[in-house]
Parts: structure tokens; C-alpha cells; sequence
């Protein structure tokens, strides 16, 4: 009797997660507004044709300046869904921004540049601190827990692709990024859920699901100190805190055939000073979902290490 929201969904988004502060409490972009961000896309869009023409021997082509853009353009999926436009993907607190964090919260900088010395554990997903070992890399550098597979997962560049399978006690959560499986056992309700010994720390933590009406919701506690709190940010800001006192509070909602809002509450009182919520529309993929090997094909962290 609950709704089916088995399949193969994409969670792509070019709405960024914080809302800029421009819009103050502004939730949603006007008619004009969004017209407006189409017209500068075209712009961008014409502008990258025109360097790649320069790439081919074209004597006519317009100049292609100094950056003739990379192979990796290829791959990136990062197109709105739907026709409604956020100005932000968080939506509490109002101003659409992630509070603030707790003094004294623990917080590492990393990113796609140069290594930014620190100490181990390293809790953000890519760059790295040395190259003396795998540990001194990103978690997604190691293959551990994918760049925007969270939990929550979060848009990024590419991949943003996670299947559900679903019967009548138990679901499976499963993102592309690192083929990462979460089973979810059903509860009657969210008071009666019951979690795992504190003792027992995971990666993606320990997730009970119980329906609300036509929404499944999901409360995933038990993460390990070993990745940040919240990594849907840019990957050069700071990523605070450690998840180990995080409550993660998911919610699927079927709202048509093929779309599902996920909303997503994150609760971590020793990092921020106030919970904050995310919503996601995610559209369901005609497709099947392939295993994305990152161990069996992960040659660069060999060849980098060997090479320092």
C-alpha cells in the first residue's frame, strides 16, 4: 500500500546549495529571473562552442583565448530539473544558508589544488594532505566514500545517479559514486526505531526507515569520526566537524511518475548551531545503474604515491 519509488534516479542540480545572499529570504527565482540565467548560459554554451571549434584546424574560427577548456567538460551533468527554479537547494534556516559552526568545531580545508598540510584522519573527499601514504588522501581518492554520495548525497560535476530497491520491510539505498549500499529495515513508525550499539561506527552510518503517510523517511545515525559533516559545500570551503554526533534525517516523497523530492535534515549540535534542511528533485533515469569499479581501476593512487 506504500508507494513504489523503486528505479534508477538522478539528482543533478545548477541550483547552488547555499542561496547567494543577494536573495535574502527570496525562495524561488521569478519568470524573469530564470529567463535571464538561461540567456547567459546560451552566452557560456556559444563561447565553448567557439573554443572547440578553434581546436580543430578552422581557419576561420574565432579566437579561442587562453583556455581551450578540457576532455573532463565531457562529463559533467549539472542541468536543472523541472521548471520550478530554487534560489538555493537548503531551504531552513530562511535565509537558505548553512548555519553557523560551533566554536571550536574541528574543520579541514582540501580541494582539486595543491595539498594543504594537515594531520590525519583526512575527512574531506578529495586532494590530501602529503603523499607518504593512502592516508594521507581524500576519502574519495581512496576509494572509501564517494565525492557526492554523502550521506545526504548531494549534486555534483557527475555521477549523480542512486537506485532504490524496495519490498515490504526493507529498502536499499545504493549511490553510483563507490556503489555504496545502504539497507534500510522498516519500522512502524520513527518511535520505534531501533539503532545500533554506540560502540558500532559506519562510514554512511546506520540507517531505519518507517513511512509518514506517502514518504519514506529515513533516520541514519552511528557515523564514525572519520568523515566531515556535511560535504555537499564547495570542495574549497572549510568541512567541519566530525558526523559522529550527526542525525541525519532523510524523506522520499513520489510527487509524479517519474520525480521524487528528497529532503534531507541534518542535525549535528557539537558542529552547527542550528539543524538545517535541503531539498533535492531528483528525476527518474531510463537507464540501468553500472558499477562504478573505483578500487579495481584506482591507478592513480598508485602511480601518485610512487612517483612522490
Amino acid at each position: 500500500g506504500h508507494p513504489d519509488l523503486q528505479g534508477v534516479w538522478n539528482f543533478s542540480s545548477n541550483t547552488p546549495m547555499q542561496r547567494p545572499t543577494k536573495y535574502g529570504t527570496q525562495e524561488f527565482l521569478s519568470t524573469e529571473e530564470v529567463e535571464e540565467a538561461v540567456a547567459r548560459q546560451q552566452a557560456s554554451a556559444a563561447a565553448a562552442d567557439a573554443r572547440a571549434a578553434k581546436l580543430v584546424v578552422n581557419p576561420e574560427a574565432p579566437s579561442a583565448g587562453k583556455d581551450p577548456g578540457g576532455y573532463n567538460d565531457f562529463w559533467f551533468e549539472v542541468a536543472g530539473i523541472g521548471d520550478i527554479v530554487r534560489t538555493s537547494l537548503i531551504i531552513y534556516p530562511e535565509d537558505g544558508r548553512q548555519p553557523d559552526y560551533v566554536e571550536g568545531a574541528n574543520a579541514q580545508f582540501g580541494g582539486l589544488g595543491p595539498d594543504i598540510p594537515g594531520t590525519r584522519p583526512v575527512r574531506y573527499v578529495v586532494g590530501g594532505i602529503e603523499k607518504d601514504g593512502p592516508e594521507d588522501r581524500g576519502l574519495s581518492e581512496r576509494c572509501i566514500v564517494g565525492f557526492n554520495s554523502g550521506p545526504p548525497f548531494t549534486p555534483s560535476l557527475y555521477n549523480n545517479n542512486m537506485q532504490i530497491f524496495q519490498n515490504k520491510d526493507t529498502a536499499v539505498i545504493m549511490t553510483e559514486m563507490i556503489h555504496e549500499a545502504r539497507i534500510v529495515p522498516f519500522y512502524d513508525s520513527g518511535d520505534d526505531l531501533v539503532s545500533l550499539h554506540d560502540d558500532i561506527r559506519l562510514y554512511s552510518g546506520d540507517s531505519r526507515g518507517y513511512w509518514e503517510g506517502d514518504s519514506l523517511v529515513v533516520v541514519t545515525k552511528n557515523f564514525n569520526s572519520l568523515t566531515a559533516s556535511f560535504g555537499g559545500l564547495a570542495a574549497n570551503s572549510g568541512l567541519p566537524g566530525t558526523s559522529y554526533d550527526k542525525i541525519l534525517t532523510e524523506k522520499f516523497t513520489r510527487v509524479g511518475p517519474s520525480a521524487i523530492d528528497y529532503e534531507f535534515t541534518v542535525d549535528d549540535p557539537s558542529t552547527y548551531t542550528d539543524k538545517f534542511t535541503g531539498i533535492i528533485p531528483i528525476a527518474e533515469v531510463d537507464g540501468l545503474l553500472y558499477e562504478y569499479a573505483c578500487h579495481e581501476g584506482n591507478y592513480a593512487m598508485l602511480f601518485m604515491l610512487r612517483g612522490a
